[in-house]
Order: C-alpha cells, then sequence, then structure tokens
C-alpha cells in the first residue's frame, strides 16, 4: 500500500512538472532575421472574414495608395463566422433583443445599451449603402432583406414588455415601434406563432417594420472582391499565419505557412489587423505585446434547426426573439427567424447552446489547451469556478434529444413538427476572460477591441453583436490605432461614408430621419420618412407585399438607387 501511495504522489509530481513546463513555454514568436531589405507593407490583414473586409474597405477608401495584405487559412474567404448559415443573420438594432434592456433595482427598465446597438446598426447600414452606391457593394436584396423585428414573451412577462415598449418609444431610434396583446394580430405579424397556441395563454409582441435580415457572408465575398481589384491589395488564401514578431525598426514580420506546400513565406508590415474571429487570441500571443496577456478564451459553439420547406417559409416573414431562460447566457437567446441565404428563404429556431475545445468551426480539439499558458492559466480556472451555472447549462444544452430541442422549439411554433426541421450547426464563438492586473479575472460576452500602446497592432474579440455592428466597431479601433489621421486628414472622407459620424443619433431626431430614409432607400428597407411617403426598392416588393399582409401599415416602393457610371 505504501509503495502504491509512493507511486501516486511520484506521478502527481510528475503530471505536476509538466503541467508547470507546458504553461511556462515560450508562445512569442521568434525575430526573424534576414529580412532587412524586405519591402514593407503598410497593413497585414489576419483572417478572411467581415471584420477584415471592412477594415480593408476603410483604409482602402482613406489611403488609397496603400500597400494591405490579407491571409486566409481557408481556401476561401467568409467561411468561418460570418458564413451564411454559420450565424443568426440578425441586423442587431436593439428592437427585439431583450437582453439589451435591463431591469433597475428600482424596477424601471434602462434602454442605454439597446440604444447603443441601435446607433451602431444604423452607423453599418450608412456603411454598405455607401458601398452600393460605389459598386463596391452589388444588389441590396443579395446581402439584406427587410425583415421585421419583434419581441415576443407570454404570461409573467408581459408586463416587463409592456414597460419595456414604454421606455423606447420615448427615443427617436424606437420610434414607431407597435406593442399588441392582440392575439389576432399577432397572429398577422407572426403566423407560426401563434397558429395551435392555447387560446388562454396571455401574450404580446412588440413590432419595428425597419428591422432587417443580414447575409454577412455575402458582404464579406463582395467587399473583398472589390478591394481585389486594386493592384494595391493582395489576398492570399490557404495561407496560415503561425508567427507575429518584432522587428528592430518597430515593424512586425508576419510568417505565413502555406496549407498546401507547407512552405513559410514572410511579410514585413507597419501594422497588423488580427481579425480571426475566435483564433485572435492565441494569435495575439505570438505578438508578446504585454496588453496580449491579458486574455483567455472561452469556447461555446451553436446548434439552430433549420427548414426550407416552403409551407413553413411562406407564412414567416419575420425574427420573432424570446427571453431566455432563467440562468442562461446572453447568446442563448432563443428566436424564430426568417433568412436570406443566396436567394433562398429558410426559417431558422435557436440557438441551442453546444461545446467544443476548438477556437473556429474549422479548427483543432487542441485550440483551448495550446492558448492555455502560465499569464492565463488561473484566471481560467477561478472564471469556471465562479460560472458554474453556465457550465451546467452548456452540459444541460448539450444534451438535449432532437425531441427535447423540439419541444423548445414548440414554445414559439406550437405546430411544429422534428421531420420539417434539421440541426444546423453554427460558427465557434470565443467568449473573453480578462484578467487586468490587481482586478479579478472576468467572463466578459459582447465584442472588444484590442489596440498595442503604439497603435501598431489591433484585433477584434469576443462574439455577438460584433459582425452586424462591425463597421462602428471598425471605426472605433481606428480612432485607437491612427488617432492623429482619423482626427484630421481621414475626418472629411469618414464624414463622407458616415454622414453620422460624431454625432448622437439618439439625441437628434432630424440627423436619425435623413439617415433612416437615405439608407433605406439605398438598401431597400422598410421605413417611413416623418411626414413623407415609407421608402424601399422595387427590387424588394415580394417582401414588401410580405410585410403589407402583416402590417395595417402599407409600405410603396420608391424609385431605385441609380448606381454612379463605371
Amino acid at each position: 500500500m505504501k509503495k502504491f501511495l509512493k507511486f501516486l504522489i511520484a506521478f502527481a509530481l510528475l503530471l505536476l512538472i509538466i503541467l508547470l513546463a507546458y504553461l511556462f513555454r515560450p508562445v512569442a514568436s521568434k525575430q526573424v532575421s534576414g529580412l532587412d531589405e524586405e519591402p514593407v507593407v503598410d497593413v497585414v490583414l489576419i483572417g478572411g472574414g467581415i471584420m477584415s473586409a471592412t477594415l480593408g474597405t476603410y483604409l482602402s477608401e482613406l489611403e488609397p495608395d496603400w500597400q494591405i495584405r490579407m491571409f486566409e487559412r481557408l481556401d476561401a474567404v467568409g467561411q468561418e463566422s460570418s458564413y451564411g448559415f454559420h450565424n443568426a443573420g440578425t441586423g442587431h438594432s436593439g428592437f427585439m433583443e431583450m437582453n439589451y434592456t435591463a431591469v433597475g433595482d428600482d424596477g424601471k427598465i434602462s434602454i442605454e445599451r439597446a440604444e447603443k446597438i441601435a446607433s451602431q446598426f444604423e452607423v453599418a447600414k450608412q456603411f454598405w449603402a455607401y458601398q452600393v452606391k460605389q459598386g463596391r457593394l452589388g444588389e441590396p436584396k443579395s446581402f439584406i432583406n427587410p425583415v421585421p423585428h419583434i419581441a415576443f414573451v407570454w404570461e409573467n412577462e408581459v408586463d416587463f414588455l409592456k414597460k419595456r415598449h414604454q421606455a423606447m418609444i420615448a427615443s427617436p431610434l424606437f420610434e414607431g415601434m407597435v406593442y399588441t396583446e392582440d392575439k389576432a394580430e399577432i397572429e398577422r405579424w407572426a403566423p407560426l406563432v401563434m397558429q395551435g397556441r392555447d387560446a388562454n395563454q396571455k401574450v404580446a409582441a412588440t413590432r419595428m417594420d425597419i428591422g432587417s435580415d443580414v447575409n454577412y457572408g455575402a458582404i464579406t465575398t463582395q467587399l473583398i472582391d472589390g478591394l481585389t481589384k486594386s493592384d494595391k491589395f493582395k489576398l492570399s488564401v490557404n495561407a496560415e499565419v503561425v508567427g507575429i514578431s518584432r522587428n528592430a525598426d518597430k515593424t512586425w514580420t508576419v510568417s505565413v505557412k502555406d496549407t498546401k506546400t507547407g512552405q513559410t513565406s514572410y511579410t514585413k508590415t507597419k501594422f497588423v489587423f488580427v481579425g480571426a474571429g475566435g483564433a485572435a487570441i492565441k494569435l495575439l500571443q505570438y505578438t508578446d505585446l504585454p496588453e496580449s496577456k491579458y486574455y483567455a478564451g472561452f469556447p461555446v459553439g451553436g446548434l439552430f434547426l433549420m427548414t426550407d420547406n416552403p409551407a413553413i417559409t411562406e407564412q414567416h416573414t419575420a425574427k420573432v426573439y424570446g427571453k431566455a431562460e432563467l440562468g442562461a447566457p446572453p447568446m442563448s437567446v432563443p428566436h424564430i427567424d426568417t433568412r436570406y441565404i443566396d436567394g433562398k428563404k429558410y426559417v431558422l429556431f435557436g440557438p441551442f447552446a453546444t461545446y467544443s475545445n476548438k477556437f473556429l468551426k474549422n479548427g483543432s480539439q487542441t485550440d483551448l489547451l495550446t492558448s492555455a499558458t502560465k499569464d492565463n492559466a488561473l484566471p481560467m480556472a477561478a472564471v469556471g469556478l465562479e460560472n458554474t451555472d453556465l457550465v451546467k447549462y452548456l452540459v444541460s444544452q448539450v444534451m438535449l434529444t432532437d425531441e427535447e430541442r423540439l419541444k423548445e422549439l414548440q414554445k414559439y411554433y406550437p405546430n411544429a413538427k422534428l421531420e420539417d426541421w434539421k440541426a444546423s450547426q453554427g460558427g465557434q464563438r470565443v467568449q473573453i476572460i480578462k484578467k487586468l492586473p490587481n482586478e479579478p479575472a472576468k467572463l466578459q460576452f459582447g465584442t472588444e477591441i484590442f489596440a498595442s500602446e503604439d497603435g501598431t497592432v489591433a484585433a477584434l474579440l469576443g462574439a455577438s453583436p460584433g459582425a452586424s455592428t462591425s463597421p462602428h466597431i471598425l471605426l472605433n479601433l481606428l480612432e485607437k490605432s491612427f488617432p492623429e489621421q482619423v482626427a484630421g486628414k481621414w475626418h472629411a472622407k469618414i464624414k463622407e461614408i458616415i454622414p453620422s459620424y460624431g454625432e448622437d443619433l439618439s439625441k437628434d431626431a432630424a440627423l436619425l430621419d435623413r439617415v433612416r430614409t437615405d439608407t433605406s432607400r439605398t438598401l431597400g428597407l422598410v421605413y417611413t420618412p416623418k411626414n413623407a411617403a415609407p421608402v424601399a426598392t422595387p427590387a424588394n416588393e415580394e417582401n414588401i407585399k410580405r410585410l403589407n399582409e402583416t402590417s395595417d401599415e402599407v409600405v410603396v416602393p420608391a424609385p431605385a438607387v441609380q448606381k454612379p457610371a463605371a
């Protein structure tokens, strides 16, 4: 027995030594020598998703002569989190996302976060509308479609929704939001939600017609296609970044492995942007920047139920969001959505949380392990111990059967049948674990901008509402990384692209009206300008017809936007 006990102690000590050796391993990239005479490009964009596509588009317009390189590890861009089937495609505007409106201790509802998200999405629409006018984005219906945003609750949550509506309509951003407890009206808005529902169940809903469904993968590919038309921009696919090292002259060397040949090439650059989704944490560790040591990641996946059955899709033109179950994380808010992907209409429901150690859907099961270092291992463990309810929730979600998922769907679509739906695995998300000096580690939801003190490295970390507010987020990134240019020579061009830049749309109703009128007319969205007829493009007449069938307000098409001559 003593021998066995000694063996266990020795084995435990050996494991501890191995663990410590692993955590204290060098993770920073070694400096690459022999590149002194290599030309230096202005910008390297790591990752071919919507963040890199958007930042690249901004920079190509602000500095047309800059040399920009983009590296994507897959064989095509827009295939990870930006891909159409890897996210819910919601143009997050705060209209229906009830987790953006918190109830305070005094019982009052705060709309501050909802206003913030709504304002940020208005920036996104301005950016996309500008790109349509410039011909960099194609026909709007190829990437954005008008879909009403509906918040839907029942029983004990009805009072909350009514108070939420009263608080929100005081803001110009939510003017026109309609509230009802009338079952017949809700059925006109979203027939699937009411058909087969208990007639005695108390329900309520709000609706905003200016809501949208967005294909972020289509935006990504179209923007990058536009960038490739310039000889200043070069895209490399099957190109995996395996090192980011600092040079003596304050530039960076990005080491890139060709995943087909295994050969490694090197690019020197003045500025590095890491737009690689969940992989951003591991890539930042290569830089050895002090700020990069503050972060760890917690991977979470999402699974949706999806149908393309016309008998279902033809009845549903709405994004209907409910409230998350008690104890569930923000990214688990249930919703039944209309989706338009590559010209076809779908309805999806979810998300159901899934778990994988991968940081990308096309990543490796070792991603979580290889991201652990001496700097973030203890914060990761601390956050895990402090969030046992979240861990239990994730375990319960992973264990759900098809029948149990159907029961969750039937809360929003009572007549749903399992044979009409198939499971669709969404993209992988990595929530941030952040440990600042002299502060406890925190698990953060949402999107965070990383910017080095000297402005030469930037990254985006986290998840939703990322893609939908990407043009706003990347403006903030430009402000952090290029403050003098943004305040100086770039300012006029930014105002041309984003007319509301520097203004508070929640306090300027007239400017908001002008912005919404222009973007809605350009993008084919549904909006009623003050003292004028509603606007929408003829390209979306079928959607307008559907909206007219489900709303008391009649929508009329406006003239199509004329693109400038080539």
